[in-house]
């Protein structure tokens, strides 16, 4: 029986992976016969506590979605009307994003205002319970948001470890983090080369994603200087780092100085749009994850969809989700860890990973997600 559904998260006009995955999981809700819209932030963070250049994409709006730019994630009388209105419209179903503890008054006292329909189920998809940085806070707001839910689903291990600390009884269910298939095909590595206008004849690593401190770039920075003094074989390859700081610049710029490795870098820190992604990946040979903590990666499931092998580190969910010497190689974070493994895959070249990533990659459809979302909520057996 068809459900209409109500996703809460980010959505365009704005940007990032959350707003591509939100806009990708209501297609999944709405191919499946059921009615799904997006309620959307018209301020999702003030202007101060935005580490990018700006929140708003460039790309066209996505064909087929409605959504609604309503949230204003620091007026609580903008909480109590959204709150009302979706209370009034009565969607069976509520699936809301939760990924850092700031939106949880917000979310949480929206979500108060509709369970007083006695009709809609809330189901939360908790990226992260604890956030990567803590701040004062962070507790109470999180024990806000999640009494207000029926259920939750985690894409990692850890996220639902932290959030049983919360909500040791309430229906919960982990599920893989879906493919991001809504970036276009592959496109051949000599056609992305010349796009990005990369050198043909040389390996590439590619370090792709928002730039912050728990992703580790400054270990792979370290790795390179690893490999420039005993591994002088490794001098041709270029390593791309594909994304925006989030973050202070400076002490990367210093460390690359001090290092000596410019040489072998290729800088894209500027925001990559939606439009551009399908030729980074193309680009490469491997996709590098040299994370300090994580719980899932977005660039997971991105490399699998257009099927490049990755080097992650041993933290987190990313040994499970890149099963070692397969769809790619796990190392411990440190440095000497780090430029072994990239001379590993070398060694054995992108062609050996290749058929183990098709294999694996069918593990992870959007309509597994759907499936649990919808019998977490008790609307699907």
């Amino acid at each position: 029986m068809p459900v209409n559904v109500v996703l809460i998260g980010p959505a365009y006009p704005l940007r990032g992976g959350l707003a591509s995955f939100d806009q990708r999981l209501a297609k999944a809700f709405n191919d499946q016969g059921n009615t799904c819209v997006i309620y959307s932030f018209s301020l999702q963070y003030p202007s101060f506590l935005f580490p990018g250049t700006t929140q708003f994409s460039s790309d066209p709006p996505p064909e087929g979605l409605e959504i609604h730019t309503r949230i204003n994630s620091i007026n609580p009388l903008n909480w109590i009307s959204v709150g009302e209105e979706l209370r009034k419209r009565k969607p069976d179903l509520i699936v809301v994003r939760y990924w850092l503890p700031f939106m949880g008054a917000a979310l949480g006292t929206i979500l108060r205002r509709v369970k007083k329909n006695k009709h809609t189920r809330i189901v939360a998809i908790t990226d992260n319970v604890i956030p990567h940085e803590k701040r004062p806070g962070d507790i109470p707001l999180t024990r806000y948001f999640l009494k207000s839910c029926d259920a939750f689903v985690t894409m990692s291990e850890k996220v639902m470890n932290d959030l049983r600390t919360f909500e040791p009884t309430k229906p919960a269910k982990q599920v893989l983090h879906p493919l991001y298939d809504n970036f276009g095909e592959p496109v051949p590595k000599s056609e992305s080369r010349s796009k990005l206008n990369l050198p043909q004849d040389q390996p590439v690593v590619l370090f792709f994603g928002f730039i912050r401190k728990y992703k580790g770039l400054d270990l792979l920075f370290e790795a390179i200087k690893v490999l420039k003094e005993k591994y002088p074989q490794s001098s041709n390859i270029r390593f791309l780092v594909a994304g925006e700081f989030y973050e202070n610049e400076a002490p990367y710029q210093e460390q690359i100085k001090n290092l000596g490795i410019a040489d072998q870098l290729i800088l894209k820190t500027n925001f990559i749009a939606d439009s551009e992604v399908k030729y980074y990946l193309g680009a490469a040979d491997v996709v590098i994850q040299p994370y300090r903590n994580a719980t899932q990666s977005g660039v997971t499931p991105l490399a699998y969809h257009f099927e490049k092998p990755m080097i992650v580190t041993n933290v987190g969910s990313l040994p499970t989700l890149v099963p070692h010497e397969k769809v790619g190689l796990v190392c411990e974070p440190e440095p000497g860890s780090i430029a072994r493994s990239i001379l590993r895959f070398f060694e054995l070249g992108e062609s050996y990973f290749i058929p183990h990533l098709r294999v694996e990659k069918e593990k992870y459809s959007w309509n597994k997600l759907t499936d649990a979302i919808m019998a977490v909520g008790g609307l699907q057996e």
